[in-house]
Formats: structure tokens, sequence, C-alpha cells
């Protein structure tokens, strides 16, 4: 059955068309993807919350000051309307848009220099919410270098030497070097690897490159290392037909004729299938009962070992068969034995591993192995309590069944790309934010519906990279940890850039607030709070952005599912800052007036002293509750110095040019009125250092 949008690379025939559109395999994976629904990120669904929260909040503090104004000190209307706008103004942290899009794009930009291609912006933040990964095996935990190890005969069992795909290394027979060239039993079997394969080796500058699936490539090379031709071998046996490898079906076939006219046909596949289909066994060139029970104990005894099993076998068939059926697959074969492929994780995967079960994050392996040889992988990998469940086991179970099951076992054997959905649906349904890895056409509903869909670059197909919010150039699994630290760093710069600039914001409405139910004279004037909000979100907030990951970002938790960007320590923070900044330069400006400086003059001061204090807020910053006392940690970000000293000159131009005074209402100030604001600066710091340290004490109580 040759699929629509799949490709014919080889071969010539006639085609009956059986389905189109909708009915064909392509378009019934496209309905399923049009089924499945895409995932809001957690950062919109916060911001989204957060917006309306901010906007209730505001709209009502500002109604109850303008009719608290109104009513109680008799204040104008115009008047009135003009304070509380100002109010508003105030409020509104216009910048956090901004800043919100800069910190996910330097994310992406982050990523992409270590193999992680971006393609939705908010993808980043999502990824430092993970709580599961979800994982391919070949080529992402794994080296993709498939290497046969072990060759399984009915009367012996052999090691095989050397590794990748150069043909070097022999095979060992009870630890002792031995020819295999005597064997004719173990021939066959290398042989039937040899011709039912698609895949082949050259050499190129001393490498040998593979053309084709790498299993088949192992099974060459195992061959050649016997002495074996691959051209002599099928000049003298030519393939007529064949069955490709289907996850369907789970083997290969194909047919072969002798120049004297001998046909016969060799498959190789997944061993359950391949034994179910003989009958007999080769010993010594003969055909004898099958003992399923001495097999099984040698599969098993390779699959702890880590190694996949394939069986292979062969059937002779009539002189004249040009042509390959289902129906020859029904039995009649003769077992010829069995291989190991090993194909040896990553060194970075395991670390990367470790590191991710460090930072909280639960990794789970899905392969199309055989249960035993994915457990023992798995537990070289650090995955798992040595439990699998296979395709099979899925399948029998329903939805509450899985998700219990999901909660006890990492390792997924036997497993097809729609196991993939219903395994991300169910993880989804108990709570956890999902990552998911694919290539195939059939892996992208699981990808569109994971949390954070990551496909792979390098072998992954066109239409789940489009379903994927994350490329991975190299697939490689330390990619997508690398990728989680990120995440998580690009929240933490979020988080520190809301604390930074709601209380800004809150200072300045503040004032505002203060002034209205005292019946005073504002302390800062509209036009002076757009001043503000102006350079501070372009120079100072703009540069938490740039900070990089804390040292413990991979070693605590992910964040609680549906916890609020505002959470209570955040809420805390930002009204025991907005306290301060409110004040600070109230009291500054009451100060100045007292002491007989003009209101220009005063309010020069209030707004330099809360510009002061937000360049000192801006260093508390950068850490939301280690302590900054280090000389590192005040110039350990570039661009925090380079704001500062851009909004002191800005400062400097506000307060003494002459036609900034005409146009904000400002006027110059003495050296007593900068030491004092210069002083508030520091007490502010020295607050928020205190309130820290008070909280790690709480914390750890």
């Amino acid at each position: 059955m040759a699929h629509s949008s799949t490709l014919v690379v080889y071969g010539q025939g006639t085609g009956v068309v059986v389905a189109t559109a909708d009915s064909t395999e392509i378009g019934r994976i496209s309905a399923l993807l049009g089924e499945v629904q895409s995932m809001t990120t957690p950062l919109l669904r916060q911001m989204e919350e957060f917006g309306r929260w901010l906007t209730m909040a505001i709209m009502t503090l500002t109604a109850i000051t303008f009719l608290f104004g109104w009513l109680v000190h008799h204040f104008g209307i115009g008047d009135m309307f003009i304070a509380t706008v100002s109010m508003a103004v105030a409020a509104i942290p216009e910048g956090l848009p901004a800043i919100l899009t800069i910190t996910l794009a330097l994310g992406v930009q982050r990523m992409a220099r270590h193999n992680a291609i971006i393609r939705r912006l908010p993808a980043v933040e999502s990824l430092g919410a993970v709580t599961v990964i979800c994982t391919d095996k070949t080529g992402t935990l794994t080296r993709n270098e498939m290497t046969v190890q072990r060759v399984l005969t009915t009367g012996h069992v052999f090691e095989v030497s050397g590794g990748g795909h150069a043909p070097h290394g022999g095979f060992t027979l009870d630890g002792k070097e031995t020819d295999v060239t005597d064997d004719a039993d173990t021939i066959d079997l290398l042989r039937a690897g040899l011709l039912c394969n698609d895949a082949a080796l050259h050499e190129s500058g001393g490498t040998w490159q593979v053309a084709g699936d790498p299993t088949e490539a192992a099974l060459i090379t195992l061959a050649m290392k016997a002495g074996m031709d691959s051209v002599h071998e099928h000049e003298s046996l030519p393939r007529t037909d064949l069955i490709p490898f289907e996850s369907e079906h789970r083997f290969m076939a194909t047919l072969h004729h002798d120049h004297a006219g001998h046909a016969f046909i060799l498959v190789k596949g997944a061993v359950e299938q391949v034994l179910a289909m003989c009958s007999v066994q080769r010993v010594d060139g003969k055909n004898v009962r099958l003992d399923l029970s001495q097999w099984h104990k040698k599969m098993a005894e390779t699959g702890a070992l880590g190694q996949r099993v394939l069986a292979l076998a062969q059937k002779s068939v009539e002189t004249g068969k040009r042509e390959l059926s289902f129906d020859d697959m029904q039995g009649g074969f003769a077992l010829l034995g069995m291989v190991g492929i090993t194909d040896p994780p990553r060194d970075e995967a395991i670390a990367a591993v470790r590191e991710c079960h460090s930072a909280g994050i639960r990794v789970k392996m899905i392969t199309g192995d055989h249960a035993e040889t994915a457990i023992a992988i798995a537990k070289q990998l650090g995955i798992g309590n040595g439990r699998a469940l296979s395709g099979i086991e899925l399948d029998a179970m329903d939805d509450t069944a899985l998700c219990q099951a999901l909660r006890e076992v990492d390792v997924f054997a036997r497993a097809s790309p729609e196991h993939k959905l219903r395994i991300v649906q169910a993880l989804q349904a108990d709570g956890e934010t999902v990552a998911m890895t694919g290539d195939g056409v059939n892996d992208a509903p699981a990808l569109k519906r994971a949390d954070i869909g990551v496909a792979m670059g390098m072998k992954g197909t066109e239409v789940a990279k489009e379903a994927a919010g994350m490329i991975l150039t190299d697939d490689n699994f330390s990619t997508i940890a690398h990728a989680v630290g990120e995440g998580r760093t690009v929240y933490d710069n979020l988080k520190k850039a809301i604390v930074f600039i709601m209380p800004t914001n809150g200072g300045e409405a503040g004032m505002v607030l203060i002034a209205i139910l005292f019946g005073m004279t504002l302390p800062i004037t509209p036009v002076q709070i757009l001043w503000i909000n102006m350079v501070t979100a372009v120079t100072l907030a703009l540069a938490l952005s740039f900070e990089a990951s804390e040292a413990n970002v991979m070693r605590r938790p992910p964040r609680a599912v549906g916890e609020p960007l505002l959470s209570g320590f955040v809420i805390w923070r930002i009204v025991f800052v907005s306290v301060l900044l409110t004040a600070g330069p109230t009291t500054l400006f009451l100060w100045e007036s007292a002491r007989g400086v003009g209101i220009e003059g005063a309010r020069t001061v209030a707004v330099n002293a809360l510009v002061v204090g937000e360049m000192a807020y801006l260093f508390n910053c950068r850490y939301l509750l280690a302590p900054v006392r280090r000389w590192k940690d005040f110039v350990g970000n570039f661009y925090v110095l380079l704001a500062v000293a851009i909004l002191a000159l800005i400062q400097g131009i506000f307060t003494y040019a002459p036609f900034m005074q005409s146009v904000f209402g400002v006027g110059g100030i003495d050296l007593a009125a900068w030491r004092l604001v210069l002083g508030f600066g520091g007490i502010l710091f020295v607050a928020v250092e205190i309130e820290k340290w008070v909280i790690r004490k709480l914390k750890s109580a």
C-alpha cells in the first residue's frame, strides 16, 4: 500500500487508487491534527489574568479616589479629572509588554546559539514550566550509531567487537576469538542480514558513511566483519521483490533467486513477529523443531544487556515465484538466529537526564524497542524504576488506568506515534506541563497537543517541524535540558522585570493618591510621570532582560501548575517597595517645600528621588531573594551598569537643561538636595536587602 504524500524512491509499478482526500492515511492524520487543540502557554494565561486583575484594580482605585477628592475635599471636577488620570497613567506599566517581548526574544537568541530553534515566542517560557519531558530514544538519548554486539544461533552465542559503522572488529566465542566463516548457520544468518537490507555503506575520507537506516547499516557492518562482500552477495542472490518495513507489521521481507533458479524469502524484524512466522530453527544446515523457550531465554538475556534484538529467518518457495505478498508471510519459516544491537547512550544525555531530575522534571522514554532492551537502556540513562509498559498494555488501559500508570512508569516500549498523543493527553489531564519530542508525520498530533512540541531538525519531517514549538538542530536530548534552563531564566527575568516595574508605577501612583487624600499639591505632575515611565522602562527595566541564569536554576522544582504570576511574595514585594517609593520622594517634596524651595524645585527633588530610588532598587532586583553583597553582584550585569550610567546622564539633562526645565516644569537643585536624594536611594537599597534577609529566615524556619 502506497500512501499519499510519500515518495517512491526506486522501482516501478502500476497502482490502483483506493482512497482520496480525507480517506487517505495523510488525510486521517490531517483530520487528527485538526481536532487537536494547541495548548495556551502558561505565561499567556498568566498575563491575561494579570491584565484583567490590574485593569480592575486601577479602575476601582481611580474611581474611589475621584469621588473622595470631589466629595470630601470639594476639588473641582476638572482638577480631579487631571489628578486621577495622572494616577491611572502612573499605575499602568505601559513598558511591560515591550519588556516581555524583548525578554522572550533574547531567550530565543540564546537558545539558537545552543541548537534550539524556537518557532513561537511564548514557547520560550513554556519550557521553564515543563514538569515532564517525553522523548524518543534513538538519536536523541543515544548516539544513533547502531552496532551489533551479539550474534545468537541455535548452537552458539558470539560476542562482536568493534563499534560504529567501520567494519573493524571480530567475533569471540566463550571469550576466545573465532572465525565464523566455518560455521554455515552463522554465515546464513549474516547473509540474511546483508541481503534483507535497504541501507548502504561507503567509505569517504577515512570515515564510513551510512545511506539508509542505521540499524540496517549495522547488519552490513556485521557481515563485512566476517569477510563478506556486499556487492558479490547481491550479485549472487539478486532480489526480485520485497515487503518494506512498516511499524504496523514490524518486519521486512525480500525475495531472492540464486543462479540455479532456487527461490527463497528472507525476513528480519521484531522478535515476536518473526517467531510467529517460524515453525523450525536451523541447526547445522538442517531444520529442526523450533524451541521457543530457548530463544525467549536468549532474547531476555540479550535485552537485559541493553541490546535491541532482531530475529532473522528464511523460507524456500517455488522456483518461478517473482512476487511477494503478506500471504507468503503466514508461516513456514526457519529461524536462522538473532542479533543484539546496541546504540550507546550519549554521555551528555546521561548528564542532562540527571540535571532534569535535580530540577524536578520527570523524563519518560518512548521507544519501539522490546521492553527488556528499553529497560536496560533506561537504566544506563538513569530513567525509570526498572519497569516498562508496552504499546499493547497501553491499548488495554482506559484513561484513568493510564493516568495512574504514568505516575509510576517512565519507560514505554513497542510504542507507536499514536500512543504518544494518548500519553500527552493523560499527563496533561493529571496536571503536568509536557514537552514531547517527535520526528515523523504521525508524531504531529502529539507535538501540537503538548505544551511544547520538540521536533528533530536533522531527521524530522516538515510536518513535525510545523506542528512543534521548538526544533533541535542536533537532535540531542541535552539541548532540551539546556533549553528548559533557559526557559526558567526567561521566566525569572520576566518576574524580576515585573517586581521592578510595578513598584515604580506604584510609587508614582501612591504620590498622587497621598496628595489627593490629604488635599495637598501634587508632588509630581502628569508630564513628569510620563517622563519617568519612559526613561526607566527603556533603560533600567530593559537591563534585567539580560540577566544570566541564577546558580540554582536547574536545582529547584518546576513552578506549580496554575501558580499565578503575582504570587504572595511578589505582591508583598510590590507593596513594600511601592510604599518606600511613595514615602521617600513625598517626604523630600514636603521637606524642600518647608525649606522655602519653590514648587518646581521641590518637584525636581521628588522626581530625582524616585529615579534614584529605582536605580538602587534595580540592583536589589538582580536577585529576588538572594543577597546583593559581593562586588560581582553589583557589576555582574554590564547592561545594568550601562542603564544606570545612561539614566544618570539623562536625569542631569532633565534637571539642568533650560529647554527641559521649560517643558517639564522643573528647576536646578543644590548639593544639599542631591545628598538627600542619594541618601534615600541608599536607604531603600538597605531596606530591601533587610526584607530579603527576613524572608529567607522565615522560609528556612
